[in-house]
């Protein structure tokens, strides 16, 4: 039996909104342009008056903050999604992702920032990341869920592909205001319509296996409810993983543009177009979601993320010397490996959350595992107060890459829970 055509209307209309959401993986270009270490709380002039320079601190807060707003709203979010359906939430999330951007734009200052991008923005982002892949997975056989799931999640990643060198004009031509409250417009129409597409199955509907599947990832033998899945010691053992591998890749998206920037010198073609980092970055977190999702509906969701982890973890312990090397093309290297094993991840982890606890409360049950991902902000918190107090980047990439390691040996040792815990 075929996929229904509906079932590829809502996956892509899931990955448009996400295409929109995405644009917390562009802040390194908005961090270049507010934060200058020997200017800081200095007013800027041009286009920005009324801005003030920023430390590299104080230009982590709102992204930091915005990844934790996030994190947490994809508990409601993944609620309101279970209950009502996805439409809600995509609608609430493209809104509440305007009004914070337009209000970080006219509040022209470091506060703006952290309430209208970091609180509203990460509120907005919470509540339609939650409703896009669940809508997706339920219309789809469980062979075919990591896949599914990367494709949905690849818009989120990809969104820098396409923000990074707009946002990198919109501040050229019409300042730090002009960026905000323009993208903000355009995300609030792109989000509302495309969830209006994501529509559930019919009751009753079951997704037939694909003719080639002889023998995929199984579903759970029964559906956990929160609360169940809370007195399994495998949740927590899976947001250990989530802090664990995604605190790497949101360290690099977080500075893609300074690093670059740094590497290339004042001058020449990657000098002058330093966002093409950010945008590779985009490129390779949204292929490496797709490919991560597949080869891991193959060869096993933990082994995938071993794999992808361990290789990653290498490639931060020797980004420190790239970049005193100031080698483009290696930056290019290290940094893409680290891209693909965060966009991994982000396929992984919902697909291993429907493996173990089951689809049918997917969007809460993901949305509490997904805590993880916004804990891993604080790393690039740490990892900025670091480069503020020493000068270098070493340090916060030797601790990135041992916090990745650690999570690939937690990833060992985890098994599928066996039965549901008494109670809901």
């Amino acid at each position: 039996m075929a996929v229904p055509a509906r079932a590829w209307v809502v996956t892509g209309a899931g990955t448009a909104v996400n295409l929109c959401l995405g644009i917390l993986y562009g802040w390194s270009v908005w961090n270049a342009a507010l934060v200058n270490e020997a200017r800081a709380g200095e007013p800027m002039t041009g286009l920005n008056e009324g801005w003030t320079y920023l430390d590299n601190v104080r230009g982590t807060v709102a992204y930091a903050v915005c990844g934790i707003t996030f994190a947490l709203f994809m508990i409601p979010g993944g609620r309101l999604q279970d209950r009502y359906g996805a439409k809600i939430g995509a609608t609430l999330g493209g809104l509440f992702l305007a009004i914070g951007c337009i209000v970080a734009g006219l509040m022209k200052s470091f506060e703006g920032l952290v309430v209208g991008f970091g609180v509203l923005g990460g509120i907005g982002m919470g509540l339609g990341y939650a409703a896009a892949t669940p809508a997706a997975v339920k219309w789809f056989h469980s062979s075919r869920r990591g896949l599914i799931v990367g494709l949905v999640v690849a818009g989120y990643g990809a969104a820098a592909v396409y923000i990074s060198p707009l946002a990198d004009y919109l501040i050229t031509n019409h300042g730090l205001t002009g960026s905000f409250v323009g993208l903000g417009i355009f995300f609030a129409v792109v989000v509302v319509i495309a969830g209006q597409l994501l529509s559930p199955p019919p009751p009753g509907f079951v997704a037939a296996a694909p003719s080639n599947v002889v023998e995929g990832p199984k579903l759970a033998a029964t559906n956990f409810g929160a609360g169940q899945m809370l007195r399994t010691w495998q949740f927590y053992a899976l947001v250990l993983l989530f802090i664990g591998s995604a605190q790497s890749g949101l360290l690099v998206i977080s500075k893609a543009k300074t690093f670059l920037a740094d590497t290339a010198g004042k001058t020449g073609y990657f000098a002058e177009r330093a966002w093409l980092l950010v945008t590779f970055i985009g490129v390779v977190n949204a292929i490496g979601r797709i490919g991560t999702g597949q080869y891991s509906d193959r060869i096993g969701r933990l082994n995938a993320y071993a794999i992808n982890g361990l290789v990653s973890a290498a490639c931060l312990l020797v980004a420190p010397w790239v970049l005193a090397e100031k080698n483009v093309l290696l930056l290019f290297v290290v940094i893409g490996v680290m891209a693909w094993q965060y966009g991994g991840t982000l396929a992984v982890l919902p697909a291993l959350t429907a493996d173990y606890y089951g689809p049918k409360n997917l969007g809460l049950n993901y949305g509490l595992v997904f805590v993880g991902w916004g804990f891993a902000f604080f790393v690039p918190l740490v990892a900025s107060s670091i480069k503020d107090r020493t000068g270098q980047w070493g340090g916060a990439f030797y601790l990135s890459a041992g916090l990745l390691v650690t999570a690939v040996l937690v990833s060992r040792i985890i098994r599928k829970p066996v039965s549901v815990a008494p109670g809901a």
